[in-house]
């Protein structure tokens, strides 16, 4: 079987203290729950959750939906992204399959960058390493004002913006990604075909806004 991999990369540094990180809580919570609900995300969706503030860290590996149990996220410390997208490409190397002469490997994962803030390392160094690794549609939210777009945009074509990091928005953004993980599962289970782009994926709801 081919499996359609999923990695959250999660910014819990000392910003998203309090409401957000709570708001981040529920909306992986949510998030599981919906797709559990879909035939098609249970039969082909992976999901790993990697986190960072002063360090990067694979809070979950690469599990099966029906196995999947959100991990603890606690707010502390600086913003370690550079770290994150190193750590991201080396776990994408080591858990997604690649296609041999013999075999098809799994699907190119989805990933979902949300962070408010800008990095504190050396970003760029992580970015080099990530753009190595085989990936399919990379997302990345910058959620309230304090979230730096511009370097974003050079992890990824595709940058969405939350004007607030409040729980209804946050909550309004997991749920888009739930609806984008089933849209990529139901894709790849009836037209063998993966998502490409954006215009693959459900329009975004309003409380999320797309940086153009």
């Amino acid at each position: 079987m081919r499996r359609l991999p999923v990695y959250l990369l999660l910014d819990t540094s000392g910003s998203m203290s309090g409401e957000p990180i709570e708001a981040v809580k529920n909306g992986v919570q949510v998030l599981v729950s919906t797709l559990r609900q879909d035939p098609y995300a249970l039969e082909t969706a992976y999901l790993s959750v990697i986190t960072f503030d002063s360090t990067a860290h694979q809070a979950i590996p690469l599990t099966e939906l029906s196995n999947f149990q959100p991990p603890p996220l606690n707010a502390t410390g600086t913003t370690a992204l550079g770290e994150a997208l190193e750590l991201l490409a080396e776990r994408i190397d080591a858990e997604v399959a690649r296609t041999t002469a013999d075999a098809k490997g799994d699907w190119k994962p989805l990933v979902f960058i949300m962070t408010d803030g800008s990095p504190t390392d050396d970003w760029r160094k992580g970015l080099d390493r990530f753009k190595l690794a085989r990936t399919g549609v990379v997302v990345a939210c910058a959620a309230g004002h304090g979230a730096d777009q511009t370097i974003l945009k050079q992890i990824t074509e595709v940058v969405v913006a939350l004007d607030t990091a409040d729980a209804n928005t946050i909550r309004a953004f997991f749920k888009w990604v739930s609806a984008s993980i089933s849209t990529g599962s139901q894709k790849v289970e009836q037209g063998n075909k993966e998502v490409s782009g954006l215009d693959d994926l459900p329009p975004p709801p309003p409380e999320v806004n797309l940086v153009i």
